[in-house]
């Protein structure tokens, strides 16, 4: 089965040779690579937050396989939603789905279903794709988009992908994708976003998730983010470390009314 892209030509470039220009721009030049549990990184349309995204894949170390979490922006489907085999294809080509561990995930967690049809229209993991296709280097993935779920759902999911990830004895990087903050002014975006930062960086998953979901932060994938810094933890991360931050108004010149964008690496 191929899932077919549902957003090139509008948040990234749908002619190829245009999107590997464009993605080329947004990749520092020879940075230092790391080896990392997992990464956060955002998912808006590449001229707004593909800076950030780019500065991040930039700094690590390609692993055999991504596991890309991201939010159900839409609503469909399953709470917690996994494709389990076949390919994704954007303009720089397809991209084959790690079907070993897919099926591990699926074994080791009944709250997650496997549901292709949740991802049809969801932005929030197709946009990470043509930046790590960009490296050139051999990659599988499992996509798995969530829902609002319970501190409780949380903490069993990250149990589950840890156990999956250390069966599957090949290396595993988590992204969780998520923008920060939406359509506040910057000033208050960036103070609101610090204080999710500072609990990403610490590894405090309880902190950031009591942090959106008590408080309205609106960072769309608080439970990606949450369920990342938890299973990471499991697999024996001991600290975060930011990488760039910024808003949709150092693109756009609007400072009124932006989104927050934060890339971060979790070591």
């Amino acid at each position: 089965m191929i899932r077919y892209p549902a957003v090139a030509g509008t948040f990234y470039p749908a002619e190829a040779s245009h999107l590997q220009k464009a993605i080329t721009s947004l990749i520092p030049p020879q940075t230092e690579k790391e080896v990392v549990r997992g990464v956060m990184v955002p998912h808006a349309g590449i001229v707004y937050s593909g800076a950030v995204a780019g500065a991040v894949y930039a700094r690590i170390a390609f692993p055999h396989t991504f596991l890309l979490l991201g939010p159900n922006h839409y609503g469909l489907g399953s709470t917690a939603a996994l494709v389990r085999s076949g390919t994704w294809e954007t303009p720089l080509g397809e991209v084959e789905i790690d079907t070993e561990l897919a099926e591990a995930i699926l074994k080791a967690c009944p709250l997650i279903q496997e549901d292709a049809s949740a991802h049809r229209e969801e932005h929030s993991l197709e946009v990470q794709l043509p930046f790590l296709q960009s490296f050139q280097q051999p990659f599988q993935m499992v996509p798995i988009i969530f829902q609002p779920l319970s501190w409780a759902e949380c903490t069993t999911i990250a149990r589950a992908l840890a156990q999956a990830i250390q069966e599957r004895g090949s290396t595993v990087v988590i992204v969780a994708s998520t923008d920060m903050t939406h359509y506040e002014p910057h000033a208050v975006a960036a103070q609101r976003d610090q204080e999710a930062i500072d609990r990403i960086l610490a590894l405090d998953a309880s902190g950031l998730y009591r942090l959106a979901a008590e408080t309205g932060l609106s960072m769309c994938g608080y439970v990606p983010a949450t369920i990342m810094l938890l299973a990471c933890r499991q697999l024996g991360a001991t600290r975060g470390q930011l990488v760039r931050y910024m808003t949709s108004g150092e693109v756009s010149g609007d400072y009124n009314r932006v989104v927050g964008y934060a890339g971060v690496l979790i070591l």
